[in-house]
C-alpha cells in the first residue's frame, strides 16, 4: 500500500452560493513533487487555504499523516508538519533576514514568555540553537552572508528563497509551494526548480506546488492534479495529463480542440 502522507477525501469549500472545491479528492505519497495546476479561477488556492487551515471546508475530510486535521487552526496544523508560501510575498521587510527565519522557528520554542523576559539559562541555549539552525538554512537556501540585510533590500528571487527557508524553519514534512516562481525570469525559474529538487532529495520533504509555468511543472512533478470550476479533472503524471484532452480543453478552448481535430494536432 501506497505510503501516504496527505489524503484530502471529497472536499467542498462554498463561499455564499458559490462553491470554489467542489468534491475533490488528492493523494500525495510521502517524497513526492505533486503539482496542482489549472486555469485562473479554477480553485487551486482555496484547496490549498483548506489543507493549511485558513478555511475548513464544509464537507469532507483532510487526512495528514495518518490523522485528521480538518478543522484544526493553522498554528496547530504547522505542529503537525505543514509549512506554506505564499503566491505574493509575505516577509517582514522591515526586519532583518536572519530574523524573519527566527519567526519560524517559534512553534519550537519551549522557554514560557517569563523565561524570555528574564533570559534564563534555557532561553539563552534555545536562542543559541535558533540561531545556528537559521545560519543554516540561509546557507542552504543561498543567502549565505546576508543574514544582517533587511529582508525587504533582497533582490526578488532572494525574497522567494527567503520565504521558503522561514518555512522551513518549521520543519515541515509537507511543503507547499503557491506559484514559487511568480514573477522570475528564466533563469531565476531554472535555479529555484534545481532548489524545489534539493529541498525534496536533501530535506527528505515533500513537495506541493501550484505553478503556472508548464516547463517546470512538467519537469519537476511525480504527479500532476488539474482542477478547473472548483472540480477536479484530471490526475497522473506530466506525460498523462499532457495528452488528457480535457486539460486541452480547459486551457485552450473547445474551439482550438476542434481546430487542432481537423488539421491532426490535437
Amino acid at each position: 500500500m501506497a505510503d501516504l502522507l496527505l489524503d484530502v477525501q471529497k472536499i467542498q469549500k462554498r463561499f455564499g452560493g458559490l462553491i470554489a472545491v467542489r468534491d475533490v479528492d488528492l493523494q500525495i505519497e510521502r517524497g513526492m513533487i505533486a503539482s496542482l495546476i489549472g486555469p485562473n479561477g479554477a480553485g487551486k488556492t482555496t484547496f490549498f487555504n483548506c489543507v493549511t487551515g485558513f478555511y475548513v471546508p464544509e464537507e469532507g475530510d483532510i487526512v495528514f499523516n495518518g490523522r485528521s486535521i480538518r478543522g484544526l487552526r493553522t498554528d496547530q496544523i504547522a505542529q503537525r508538519g505543514i509549512a506554506r508560501t505564499y503566491q505574493n510575498i509575505r516577509l517582514f521587510k522591515d526586519m532583518t533576514v536572519i530574523e524573519n527565519v527566527l519567526v519560524g522557528m517559534h512553534i519550537h520554542i519551549r522557554t514560557s514568555p517569563l523565561g524570555a523576559v528574564l533570559r534564563t539559562p534555557q532561553m539563552r541555549r534555545e536562542e543559541a540553537v535558533a540561531i545556528d539552525r537559521a545560519l543554516e538554512l540561509l546557507d542552504f537556501a543561498g543567502l549565505q552572508g546576508k543574514g544582517d540585510l533587511l529582508a525587504g533590500n533582497l533582490a526578488y528571487g532572494f525574497q522567494r528563497r527567503l520565504e521558503i527557508a522561514r518555512a522551513l524553519a518549521l520543519e515541515p514534512l509537507l511543503l507547499l509551494l503557491d506559484e514559487p516562481t511568480a514573477g522570475m525570469n528564466p533563469q531565476e525559474t531554472d535555479e529555484m526548480m534545481g532548489f524545489i529538487r534539493r529541498l525534496r532529495d536533501e530535506r527528505d520533504l515533500t513537495i506541493f506546488l501550484i505553478e503556472h509555468d508548464m516547463k517546470l511543472v512538467m519537469s519537476i512533478s511525480d504527479q500532476v492534479t488539474v482542477m478547473d470550476y472548483g472540480r477536479k479533472i484530471s490526475e497522473g503524471t506530466p506525460a498523462h495529463v499532457q495528452r488528457d484532452p480535457v486539460v486541452i480543453e480547459a486551457y485552450l478552448g473547445s474551439s482550438v480542440m476542434q481546430k487542432g481535430a481537423k488539421d491532426g494536432t490535437a
